[in-house]
């Protein structure tokens, strides 16, 4: 494994990494497709012995069953000073006032759950599992600030927002001299090129390094075109963010697959090849349920895409609206309850 750095800081992080929402106690809480302690266990120990470093969940995950199931794990597979641990807060871990939200109250609270839960005294990288409309950035960034200077906290990061928004952070975080955000978690794949736009070009700017979720688009990438799994049956967020474009979607999953069976590979692997181009992007996270998937996560790192390829996998791409600029509020309030997240317009 040759490691890379996590934007423009000195972490050495693998450039893949797993996604813990995997794994958790599915009668916990979303989701209900994640796998219990004894099948999520030999997975991390996969990775582990893959040379993968980088481990991302969050407190919301099965009501913290992910992160504590990654933590017992990682103690027992890993040296906790050679893992990358990242975790996320922001969405509801209980009912009644301040059991949401980036409020200072909140984010005190929610770092020491966490921090009990995965049996650690500090968080790798801290990051805000999106932004938080009720309360003021000053009082969310200062706050994670004072998490880095009491060293809970190594880095922090952000996800999925508009650009203006992650803009007016970064600008707030330099001007106070409070710790940057070094991380952007966002929705990247070949079936979602919005961030394109505008959030791709500001994070190289910017020197942060994008961890990109659903990198094979809830799994569409990684199996023909129609082919269903039980997951997938079960993800109606998945629905959302891809039937509007399913024309020009099947087309590239098509091309997908003539360009693996061409090489010999899987569709998984040179879709992940794909975002690797990208220069901005540092680790896509993979939801590994088999130890294949992890196996095609790092074997994908060894193929280099021709623009060729690559002009043929972009080629039918129809623009699409993210679920981030949504301001409906009947269909953010759909999209809230698909994955267990609170409106962003309450």
């Amino acid at each position: 494994m040759q490691y890379v750095k996590l934007g423009h800081t000195g972490l050495d992080v693998s450039p893949v990494c797993i996604g813990a929402m995997t794994y958790g106690d599915p009668k916990r809480g979303h989701p209900v497709w994640s796998l219990d302690e004894e099948a999520s266990r030999p997975l991390i120990q996969h990775a582990v012995e893959a040379g993968i470093n980088f481990f991302d969940t969050a407190n919301m995950y099965s009501q913290g069953s992910s992160e504590e199931i990654l933590g017992r794990a990682l103690k027992d597979f890993a040296k906790r000073d050679d893992v990358v641990i990242a975790t996320k807060l922001r969405h509801p871990m209980r009912p009644g006032p301040n059991g949401a939200g980036l409020s200072r109250k909140a984010i005190m609270t929610e770092i020491d759950h966490s921090l009990s839960r995965l049996g650690t005294d500090y968080v790798d990288l801290y990051q805000i599992h999106r932004a938080d409309p009720t309360t003021p950035w000053g009082e969310t960034l200062e706050a994670l600030h004072d998490l880095v200077k009491v060293g809970k906290v190594r880095y922090l990061g952000a996800s999925s927002m508009p650009a203006w928004e992650f803009s007016k952070a970064l600008h707030l975080q330099k001007e106070n001299g409070w710790a940057r955000f070094v991380s952007m978690q966002d929705h990247y794949n070949l079936l979602a090129r919005e961030e394109e736009r505008e959030m791709l070009p500001l994070c190289a700017d910017q020197g942060v390094g994008t961890m990109v979720w659903s990198p094979l688009a809830r799994g569409r990438l990684a199996r023909p075109w129609g082919e269903t799994t039980a997951r997938a049956e079960s993800d109606p967020f998945a629905n959302m963010l891809y039937d509007a474009t399913a024309t020009s979607d099947r087309a590239i999953v098509e091309a997908l697959g003539a360009v693996a069976s061409e090489r010999g590979v899987s569709r998984a692997q040179v879709a992940l090849a794909w975002l690797w181009r990208n220069p901005v992007v540092v680790a896509p996270i993979v939801g590994a349920s088999k130890t294949g998937h992890i196996d095609d996560a790092v074997a994908a790192l060894s193929i280099k895409l021709t623009d060729d390829e690559a002009a043929r996998l972009e080629a039918p791409y129809t623009p699409r609206h993210d679920f981030q600029g949504v301001s409906d509020p009947a269909v953010l309030a759909r999209i809230s309850a698909s994955i267990g997240m609170r409106p962003s317009a309450d």
